[in-house]
Formats: C-alpha cells, sequence, structure tokens
C-alpha cells in the first residue's frame, strides 16, 4: 500500500512540474505533448489547426507516459495511463480547457480558444492506472525517422572571422 502511494505521488509530482510529457500509445511513436495536470490526470489538447497531433490516443486505449526532470531533462517515472476523451462543452471539459487556455502559448485566436477547441480539436484525460514501469538501464538512442528534410550546409570558412572581426579604432 505504501509503494502505490509513493508511486502515485511521484507521478502526480512529476508531471504537474514537467512541461512536456513523452506519450507512446499502440501502434505510434512516442511523441512529446504539452500538458497540465488537472484533477488527478494529465490534459492534453490537439488535433486541430496549429495544435499539437493526437495520434492513437482515443478513449479507452492504454497509453504510456515518460516524464522528464524539467531542469536536467533526465527520466523520472515511467507511468501508465488510460486515454478518456472528454465530450465539448461537459463539465469536466470546460475544466480542463480553463487550464489548458492559461498554458497554452501563442494561441492565434487568444480568448477565443475554447470555442475553437470545442468546434475543431480534442480535449483528452490520461488517467493514471497505477502502475509505475521500472526505468530503463542504458541508452536508448535511436536512428531517427524518415524525413524529407536536410541539414544546412556548413557554414562559410570566412564567416567567423567576418563575424568576429574587432572594430578598428579610429
Amino acid at each position: 500500500m505504501t509503494r502505490q502511494l509513493l508511486d502515485r505521488a511521484l507521478v502526480e509530482e512529476a508531471t504537474k512540474k514537467s512541461g512536456l510529457i513523452w506519450v507512446k500509445a499502440p501502434g505510434v511513436p512516442d511523441r512529446a505533448l504539452w500538458h497540465v495536470w488537472h484533477e488527478g490526470a494529465a490534459c492534453l489538447v490537439g488535433d486541430g489547426p496549429g495544435e499539437q497531433p493526437l495520434d492513437g490516443l482515443t478513449d479507452g486505449v492504454p497509453a504510456e507516459v515518460t516524464v522528464r526532470s524539467k531542469d536536467k531533462g533526465g527520466r523520472l517515472v515511467i507511468w501508465t495511463a488510460r486515454v478518456a476523451e472528454l465530450r465539448p462543452g461537459s463539465e469536466a471539459w470546460q475544466a480542463a480547457v480553463a487550464e489548458l487556455k492559461g498554458k497554452r502559448l501563442n494561441a492565434p485566436d487568444g480568448e477565443a480558444v475554447p470555442e475553437r477547441w470545442a468546434r475543431e480539436c480534442r480535449v483528452v484525460r490520461l488517467e493514471p492506472t497505477g502502475d509505475v514501469a521500472p526505468l530503463p538501464d542504458g541508452p536508448l538512442a535511436e536512428a531517427p525517422l524518415p524525413t524529407p528534410a536536410t541539414t544546412r550546409e556548413p557554414i562559410p570558412a570566412g564567416l567567423p572571422r567576418l563575424l568576429l572581426k574587432r572594430r578598428k579604432r579610429k
């Protein structure tokens, strides 16, 4: 019983303090998502224009949440969650949206964001099931996913000299 309480406290405190969580749904790779901790669950908004994708996070599906340290970036806890989609306009939806609205950075429509979220987005809760996975030993580095994006070309050899040139005194 004590271990469960400690795990629950760790999940809640770590998730509250972290700005991003890494979420893995069945058949979908891990992805970083912003969230708010509200009434015992991580609440997310997405799947609309200009919002984060919530691929694979459908009602009743299990998900794995990895929480990192905000200051050091290392893994703190990995917990399992049950996804619950909130119905727009419901009491739970309104409470979650009130919290999410305060944390949404650079919303294009400012105060009208809840109306847009009700029309075009989904709000989901990741409710902890009580299961905490052990942290992995060793590195988890993987090859990057294929992408058409390319890296930029090397900087010209003379550019650092040009940028760091000292001004001559008159």
